[in-house]
């Protein structure tokens, strides 16, 4: 049963650690910029992969240091991901942010992840996170190939015209929900929806 809280983080106002700066350093940093390009980033690692050094010249936001990672590195981060191949060294990262009440991700490492990167389909605004619970990021992003191509490309103007309709609305949040929830259920029953449009005609 998969238990976690999907939540959606606002990392521009955050402090995000990644220690690591090989392959999947990189992978790691590309994630957190394609979905927070505002995101203020430190990296640690003794050596640094080029196109890290690339993002970091490209974004004020993005500090590199050349060397180990050393406990201090944890002074006023909000979370922090672990991306070395030292796996005793991963989990005692881990355990030094734990115990200073800092959330931790482990790459390669559910056990010992307090939350997971999900694959992201993204459309305009609409993002929909995928999560197997840690036990198949390849399942996860084909699940994300077969939802990009599924979800239309004018969702966009879907939402934003959904947005006007909500900014509309008067009455209290319930009846803003119950007519939202009556509009918008063409999307789930469209059968339905085209069948009462055609008794209202008569």
């Amino acid at each position: 049963m998969n238990e976690l809280f999907p939540i959606f983080i606002k990392l521009e106002n955050l402090h995000t650690l990644i220690v690591g700066g090989g392959y999947v350093g990189l992978e790691k940093i590309t994630a957190v910029l394609d979905n927070s390009p505002r995101a203020t980033i430190t990296l640690v690692a003794p050596e640094i992969r080029q196109e890290i050094a690339d993002l970091a010249a490209e974004n004020a936001r993005i500090t590199l240091i050349r060397r180990v990672f050393e406990d201090q590195d944890l002074d006023y981060k909000d979370l922090v991901i672990v991306a070395t191949n030292d796996k005793e060294e991963n989990k005692r990262i881990w355990n030094t942010a734990r115990a200073r009440h800092i959330l931790a991700n482990v790459a390669d490492t559910p056990a010992i992840c307090d939350f997971y990167l999900s694959s992201v389909v993204r459309k305009g605004n609409l993002k929909v996170a995928i999560s197997t619970n840690g036990m198949s990021p390849t399942l996860a992003k084909r699940l994300k190939e077969v939802l990009g191509e599924a979800l239309p490309d004018n969702l966009e103007t879907a939402m934003q015209q959904l947005k006007e309709v909500r900014d509309m609305l008067k009455g209290d949040f319930a009846y803003k929900v119950d007519e939202l929830n009556r509009i918008t259920s063409v999307l789930t029953n469209p059968v339905k929806s085209a069948e009462n449009n055609l008794e209202s005609d008569k």
